[in-house]
């Protein structure tokens, strides 16, 4: 799961990015730009439509869950990957791409002409390569409705610009190609096994209230291709996970930050596992995936993570524990730095298990840097 309170905080700035898409109208590197700003998005919705939020009685469906929800005010793909070069070098890699919706538009209703210049929908996309203790990073900015950014269920394409991600009709093989200054990626994806539900059939809460989101997951895809770093062309392969949410809800107040993994064990579980930190105690949840059956939701109660040690003032080392699944690890991120020095910084790494279970996985962390 890409990060809720990521995205949500990038919302309270969103009058620094969207700026710029309202003005200039087109797409390109946030860090290459200059931005106008806003007063902010209204947090009702304009017109007759309404925004719609998840809730406990709502169900996944796909294959359109893959494609966008237009009347929703937020949403996201995202993928990580871990992965080895050819010398058995371990090489991280992200791509992420979200939509935040301007003017919610219900998924029945024909996409705006472009020639009308519609301001319905931005895009934002973020890319990363972690190598050797190196970390590349790119963000891209596009305005919605213009043909160089979205996203279709059938057949299955999300895109800004140059950087895309398209599969088969079936859904069993995508593609993925992003690049930035000094990095590139080309990668083929084989996804195996079902869409994986988290929380309440899909339903992920993210607050003793119950304020959330739709979410589910895919946990078991085979990843092979090239990235290719400062020239050097590295051939890379290993597993990924591949993320989707939705929501309209801005998260409670009093909510700091966020801290989510992601967990390819050796025995063949896989874990996913966050705490948003609160003011008044932090909200854990997460899921448990055997190697064999059905997801397992987890309950706060649950899940225990504390930290261990801090690298310029980020957390790289994790004790994470499920009693109930005889669990109890360490999570380590490798030697380097690995913000992305996006509009709103987040770290973002790959990290080693050991302990109860060994395995590999990334973790999402903000809060963390001004």
């Amino acid at each position: 799961m890409t990060g809720l309170f990521r995205y949500m905080s990038l919302l309270r700035h969103v009058g620094f990015w969207l700026g710029l898409l309202l003005f200039a109208g087109c797409s390109g590197n946030a860090e290459d730009e200059g931005f106008a700003g806003l007063a902010g998005l209204e947090q009702t919705a304009k017109g007759n439509t309404p925004y719609l939020q998840p809730g406990p009685g709502d169900r996944l469906d796909f294959p359109a869950d893959f494609g966008p929800h237009p009347q929703h005010r937020i949403e996201w793909w995202y993928l990580t990957a871990n992965l080895e070069t050819t010398a058995g070098e371990p090489l991280g890699l992200q791509w992420t791409q979200f939509r935040q919706a301007i003017q919610p538009r219900m998924a029945s209703e024909p996409v705006p002409d472009s020639s009308n210049w519609p301001m319905q929908a931005a895009w934002m996309a973020h890319g990363a390569v972690s190598w050797k203790g190196q970390h590349f990073f790119a963000e891209k900015l596009a305005r919605g409705d213009m043909g160089n950014a979205g996203a279709t269920a059938k057949p299955f394409k999300v895109w800004l610009d140059n950087w895309q991600l398209t599969g088969k009709a079936d859904y069993s093989k995508w593609q993925l190609q992003a690049s930035g200054e000094n990095w590139s990626y080309d990668l083929s994806l084989t996804i195996n096994g079902e869409p994986v539900a988290h929380g309440n059939q899909g339903f992920s809460a993210k607050s003793a209230s119950g304020k959330g989101s739709m979410y589910f997951s895919l946990v078991d895809v085979a990843i092979s291709g090239e990235a290719v770093l400062d020239g050097e062309v590295l051939t890379v392969s290993g597993k990924g996970w591949f993320d989707r949410e939705w929501s309209s809800q801005l998260l409670k107040t009093g909510q700091k930050g966020w801290d989510w993994f992601a967990l390819h064990l050796d025995s063949g579980d896989k874990l996913m596992a966050f705490q948003l930190r609160d003011d008044s105690g932090h909200f854990y949840a997460g899921t448990w995936i055997p190697d064999s059956g059905g997801p397992i939701p987890l309950a706060p109660g649950q899940l225990s993570l504390t930290e261990l040690e801090r690298r310029e003032g980020v957390p790289v080392r994790w004790q994470l524990g499920v009693p109930a699944y005889q669990v109890n690890v360490e999570l380590s991120a490798p030697t380097g730095n690995y913000l992305n020095a996006g509009l709103y910084p987040y770290w973002e790494s790959p990290v080693d298990v050991s302990g109860s279970h060994t395995g590999v996985g990334y973790m999402e962390l903000t809060g963390y840097a001004e």
